[in-house]
């Protein structure tokens, strides 16, 4: 089964959440870990691997803190997944070399290499803007007016 890292994941989330609140002058590590349940010491590390990697920019001082380096619609979930994990390969045939022992006489490798290739240009087409809730992204809070009455026989109404 493929699947993301905690790391990268909690990468992903972290700059989705600044992204939402790019009104702020810089959000700290402390401030992120809250609002998501995740462990501090764990964010810094991840944030200041991503600001190391230019994607965050990381303000010193008593208001201190990370912003993104470019707008949210030009940083890809691609470059974040990549800075924290490295390159990206679901075989060990594919690696940074391109060999393993097997080169000569592997039957799989050409369509392993294409499967490889799908998922990073899916997640080179996945923006940090697009994780961001459009209504927010646009400045428009959702309100009490935005939510959906669903009814149901025996559970009455409710907001959605």
């Amino acid at each position: 089964m493929l699947r993301l890292t905690k790391k990268a994941d909690y990468g992903l989330m972290a700059l989705k959440f600044i992204a939402e609140h790019s009104d702020s002058m810089s959000l700290s590590a402390k401030d992120i870990a809250e609002a998501y349940h995740i462990p501090p010491q764990l964010l810094a590390k991840i944030l200041q691997r991503l600001a190391k990697e230019g994607l965050l920019r990381s303000h010193a001082g008593m208001n201190g803190g990370y912003t993104l380096s470019r707008r949210a619609s030009d940083i890809t979930a691609f470059e974040v997944i990549r800075a924290i994990d490295g390159p990206l390969f679901i075989t060990s045939c594919v690696t940074d070399s391109g060999l393993c022992d097997l080169t000569n006489s592997c039957t799989i490798k050409e369509p392993l290499a294409r499967v490889n290739d799908s998922i990073s240009n899916v997640l080179k087409d996945i923006r940090i803007s697009d994780l961001v809730d459009s209504d927010q992204a646009n400045g428009h809070p959702k309100t009490e007016q935005d939510l959906v009455t669903i009814r149901t026989p025996d559970a009455g109404a409710g907001k959605v």
